[in-house]
């Protein structure tokens, strides 16, 4: 009985994940919408940033500011990220952004597993991926649904889910300000 019952929750976990995921965004929803978003050039420069990591029941966990600092070459965006936690903790990751075509990304950095996948339309830019995260002495690997939103020439909200297995574990908010 107790393994009918381990069927039928899994059939269950499938089914949900499955219908919910018919309806979710896509970047392509964006590609009407102003301003447009060409990540190479909001991302060249320095640019400073402020979030919160809630887990996934919404407490926050922690807090960071980042400064970023973007060259692009015309073919690939070399950033680099340098996040300061509110624990004292120091975190540093350079991407290598390449640009496929008009809407279509692919980036590397030394945690992320094989490479991440970037979409871009309108004012959104969403990059998936799969980040090694340090816990309790182990890497775990996490996937990333990261959403960048362009407000204005300055600004930008990012928004990103953290999954294991398929269940939501962390989310990611980031708010940009390009210098």
């Amino acid at each position: 009985m107790q393994k009918l019952n381990s069927i039928l929750l899994l059939i269950c976990v499938f089914l949900v994940t499955n219908c919910s995921s018919k309806n979710a965004m896509k970047p392509e929803d964006f590609k009407d919408k102003t301003p447009r978003l060409i990540i190479e050039n909001y991302l060249s420069g320095n640019v400073k940033a402020w979030g919160i990591l809630q887990n996934r029941s919404g407490k926050v966990t922690r807090q960071f500011s980042a400064d970023l600092n973007g060259k692009w070459d015309g073919k690939q965006l070399i950033l680099d990220e340098k996040f300061n936690w509110d624990n004292g903790e120091i975190q540093n990751r350079q991407w290598q952004i390449t640009k496929i075509d008009e809407h279509n990304y692919e980036g590397t950095a030394g945690d992320v597993v094989g490479k991440a996948k970037g979409y871009s339309y309108g004012p959104a830019f969403k990059f998936e991926y799969v980040l090694l995260v340090p816990v309790k002495g182990k890497d775990l690997k996490i996937t990333f649904d990261d959403w960048i939103f362009m407000q204005d020439e300055r600004v930008a909200i990012n928004r990103a889910t953290m999954t294991k297995f398929g269940f939501k574990v962390a989310e990611l908010t980031v708010f940009f300000v390009k210098d």
